[in-house]
Formats: structure tokens, C-alpha cells, sequence
């Protein structure tokens, strides 16, 4: 069902060739509302498992423009996680201390231990994004040896390694970007400024981004087309429909959690016998 969202180097990505407001998989709102919610049971005692196991650690990575409905779908899917083994971290413009390290310093603080679930509400991809957009290696210091030339594809590499070593050890890495049209985001803006109650969500500086809108997509479609990996692959969803784009989140979310196929620790014979010493001092304890 999500392979056709799906790209993980064999082919080549090019936005002008996607819908972003298709709902091939579950046309019925009713139906794929319903669909999410059982697929949320089966996460949630998946996560249980994966816990219990501690043997790998999962990261599910949010980009997309400015009111794709990032923060919904995340706030969707944290609803059915349990707190244990869950890590959220909101990436925003990097602070001084940040921008004096290497710009994935952040990000390593941020990975999952095994049998965490880590949320990325943006991520390492910024630094790319926008440096590529903003032209930021014109304005920020950098070593003389260091080719201007080089430096944006030097950093396509070393994200695609950095997912790879995570992937060495045992933490995984799925990127979604939440592909929004234009038009939709307009309408968005607008709700956020005329219902009182979303007044709050709109930001000029959202807005000033829109000037932008052509060289981040290109930005996107640059990324998603060099990162690409089996390891790590990149999830290109339709987001003009805010509830399809949830419920195929929720299907590769437990796509993924079933590919790692987490199970209970086995108990031991040893164990066992432990078990079996404890239950008769607590039923001594009891008088029972």
C-alpha cells in the first residue's frame, strides 16, 4: 500500500510528478479515520514491545512547509504512544552554542536509546534546507581550507552516512515530508488569520517564507533525491487533506514497528524459578 510513497534510492523523486491532494489508499474519510485508530492499537503495543526488547531504537523524522500540519499529525501520533521510551525533540533556528559546534551536534543529543521511539518535529534537514535556500555558507564562518563550492554536497553526504551509522547501531531513520500545495497553504494562512482562535499559529515570518516557496521545493527535491536510502528512506505524503495525510502516517509508522518485529524478552528457567520463590514469600506474607 505505501510503497508508492516511498523513496529509498531506486528511483528518482520530482515533485511536479506528485499529488498532493490524491487519497488513493482510503478515499473515505470515515473509513481511514477508523483504519488510523486500529492501526494505533496495533502501535502502541508494538512500542510495548519494543521497550520491553530494548534492542533498537526507531527515529520518524517531520518536514514539510509551513502549515503542512506537522504539528498535528505529531501530536495524532504521539496520542497513542506511552510516554515510556518516547522522545520528542522540536528543532528550531540552531542557538550560539549550537552554531559554534558541527551542525549535527544537536541532532546526536536528540537520537533515541534502543527501545525509544524518537519524534523529530524538524531536524538536521534544516540546517540543510536553508542554508541551501539562504545561501548561509556566504554569511557563517568556516575554516579557509573549507571549499564553498563543496560544502552543500559535503553535507548531502554526511547526512546520508550519519543515518547510516545510526543505522549500524541499531537505530533507524524514517523521513516523512508532508507535501503541501501552495494554494492549500494559502487557505491555511488565512484560517489562522481570520478564526480568532488560530491567531496565534500565523507568523510573518511564515509568511515572508512563501517568498521562497519555488527554491524550497527545488531544496526538497534535491534532498529527498540525494538522501534517499534503503536504510533510511524518505515518505513523500499527500498533506492538502489533513486526515489521509495522518492515517498514511499512522500505515508506514506501523509498517516500520512490524518490520523491526519487536518481541517480549524471553523469561529463563532461572527466572522462573525466581518467580516461583517470590510468590510463596508473598503468600506467607499474606497468610495465604
Amino acid at each position: 500500500m505505501i510503497k508508492k510513497y516511498r523513496y529509498d534510492g531506486d528511483r528518482k523523486f520530482k515533485l511536479s510528478k506528485v499529488e498532493t491532494d490524491e487519497t488513493s489508499l482510503e478515499p473515505d474519510r470515515k473509513k481511514a479515520e477508523a483504519k488510523m485508530q486500529k492501526n494505533f492499537e496495533e502501535i502502541q503495543e508494538l512500542q510495548r514491545k519494543l521497550y520491553a526488547e530494548k534492542k533498537e531504537g526507531v527515529i520518524f523524522l517531520f518536514q514539510a512547509m509551513d502549515a503542512a500540519g506537522k504539528d498535528g499529525t505529531i501530536s495524532a501520533v504521539l496520542s497513542c504512544l506511552s510516554p515510556h521510551g518516547l522522545y520528542e525533540a522540536a528543532f528550531k533556528a540552531p542557538s550560539a552554542e549550537e552554531m559554534a559546534h558541527d551542525y549535527l551536534w544537536r541532532v546526536e543529543y536528540a537520537v533515541p536509546m534502543k527501545g525509544e521511539i524518537g519524534i523529530f518535529n524538524r531536524s538536521h534537514y534544516e540546517e540543510l534546507l536553508i542554508y541551501k535556500v539562504k545561501k548561509l555558507w556566504e554569511t557563517q564562518a568556516h575554516a579557509d581550507r573549507i571549499s564553498e563550492k563543496d560544502l552543500l554536497n559535503d553535507r548531502y553526504k554526511d547526512i546520508k552516512n550519519y543515518e547510516r551509522y545510526l543505522w549500524h547501531n541499531s537505530i533507524r531513520t524514517v523521513k516523512f515530508f508532508l507535501n503541501v500545495s501552495k494554494k492549500e497553504q494559502a487557505r491555511r494562512f488565512l484560517s489562522r488569520i481570520e478564526e480568532p482562535e488560530k491567531n496565534w499559529k500565523f507568523s510573518a515570518s511564515d509568511y515572508e517564507e512563501r517568498k521562497y516557496w519555488d527554491a524550497y521545493q527545488e531544496a526538497f527535491e534535491t534532498a529527498i533525491n540525494k538522501t534517499s536510502t534503503e536504510e533510511a528512506p524518505w515518505y513523500v505524503i499527500p498533506a492538502d487533506h489533513k486526515w489521509y495525510m495522518r492515517y498514511v502516517v499512522s500505515e508506514i509508522i506501523l509498517h516500520t514497528l512490524k518490520e523491526m518485529n519487536p518481541k517480549y524478552p524471553e523469561v529463563t528457567k532461572a527466572r522462573l524459578e525466581e518467580f516461583a520463590r517470590y510468590r510463596k514469600e508473598l503468600e506467607e506474607e499474606l497468610g495465604e
